[in-house]
């Protein structure tokens, strides 16, 4: 669905009014769940809008609707899963292509191609995207797609987005973007030269822990329809009680977010003057290697932060202790997260390039109080 009149107004307002008018009828504040199936028709193969809910939901609609708008995109889509939004994405490469993959992604990305995507036929190369020479050096005449992640999980780099928009265009790729950990509110990659944008909806956009899902947002009409015809016909779409959540987390991004990075701040300095502490990543610190582009492409750094310790029995010991800090893979919630990547959230890198080591610690800063949550990391340290 495309992004409604009105994407002149800021991103709070749009947050909360596009694709999201008092309901027709009753005049309700919220887009209502239609917890429906089915449609009734009024001729034969003749629908007034919708006629089988894996094809369409007004819910869902008004989710995707809002989605395109912070985005800056003409058109949202949205799936049962980050993952299934990725797997709709990937299903538009045909066998031959090729696609490039930073050295620093999700777990679950790395897997879908390499155990699901590649053995129909699509290649796969993984290069460091801050290197332009090497970057590049990997594009063929077979590259179809470009995959940035940026920042990165679990490490926290950051990708110059407008840089490897020009990489991929030289070679008549397209690029696509995930942008979990930033949000439309701290970076939208359309505006920056990326053709698609993907979101694990489950975390910030959603908010609160309590959904899954995934969104695809692109200006690219050909594409658009493509994935819509996708989005039908292999059907991981979410339900209409997801969507609901995810438009109600929507309504207070701009503000979590700012909690969240704020905390994150607070949160990496008292990291950084930790004596166990070896390293922290958060692309906030004025000495970490991403600061220049971050603070160039980004309003803010985000609320997530990774570290690094000694060795692997204490970062597990540490993530086993905190209180506030409840250790659960997942990450962008009201509630503060630990986890050790290694064994949990990037198991699937295991023996891999993309192998994290298991000394390696990431958070991710809720909106409690700063100074609470780094008294749980001070006593989880000691």
């Amino acid at each position: 669905m495309g992004a409604t009149p009105g994407d002149a107004l800021r991103f709070e307002t749009r947050a909360i009014h596009a694709g999201q008018e008092p309901e027709a009828e009753y005049g309700a504040v919220n887009v209502p769940i239609y917890q429906t199936s089915t449609y009734a028709q009024p001729r034969v193969g003749e629908p007034k809008k919708y006629d089988y809910a894996r094809g369409g939901n007004p819910t869902r609609e008004a989710l995707q609707t809002v989605l395109a708008s912070l985005e800056g995109g003409r058109y949202g889509l949205c799936f049962g899963s980050g993952m299934a939004a990725e797997t709709t994405l990937l299903l538009c490469l045909a066998p031959g292509d090729h696609v490039v993959l930073g050295d620093d992604v999700y777990g679950g990305t790395y897997r879908l191609l390499s155990k699901v995507i590649g053995p129909w036929g699509i290649d796969f190369d993984i290069v460091d995207m801050n290197d332009p020479v090497a970057f590049r050096g990997v594009v063929r005449p077979e590259t179809a797609m470009v995959w940035v992640e940026t920042p990165t999980n679990p490490f926290l780099k950051v990708i110059d987005i407008s840089l490897a928009a020009e990489i991929a265009a030289e070679a008549g790729a397209r690029m696509v973007v995930d942008n979990t950990f930033a949000t439309p509110y701290l970076q939208r990659p359309l505006e920056l030269g990326a053709d698609i944008v993907v979101h694990s909806v489950t975390k910030y956009i959603g908010g609160h822990s309590d959904l899954v899902g995934g969104a695809i947002a692109t200006n690219d009409d050909d594409l658009a329809d493509r994935l819509r015809f996708l989005q039908n016909a292999v059907g991981a779409v979410p339900g209409p009680m997801d969507c609901y959540l995810a438009l109600r987390g929507v309504k207070t991004l701009a503000l979590r977010m700012e909690a969240h990075c704020r905390g994150a701040a607070e949160v990496a300095e008292f990291l950084v003057g930790h004596p166990r502490v070896l390293r922290v990543h958060y692309p906030g610190l004025a000495d970490d290697p991403g600061h220049e582009i971050a603070a160039r492409q980004m309003a803010a750094f985000g609320g997530m932060v990774s570290f690094e310790l000694g060795s692997e029995e204490e970062a597990r010991a540490i993530a086993e202790r905190t209180r506030l800090f409840f250790l659960a893979e997942s990450l962008g919630g009201v509630e503060s997260l630990i986890e050790v990547p290694g064994p949990m959230t990037h198991a699937s890198v295991a023996g891999s390039p993309l192998e994290v080591p298991p000394s390696l610690v990431r958070i991710s800063v809720g909106i409690e109080h700063p100074d609470d949550l780094i008294a749980d990391l001070d006593q989880a340290l000691a």
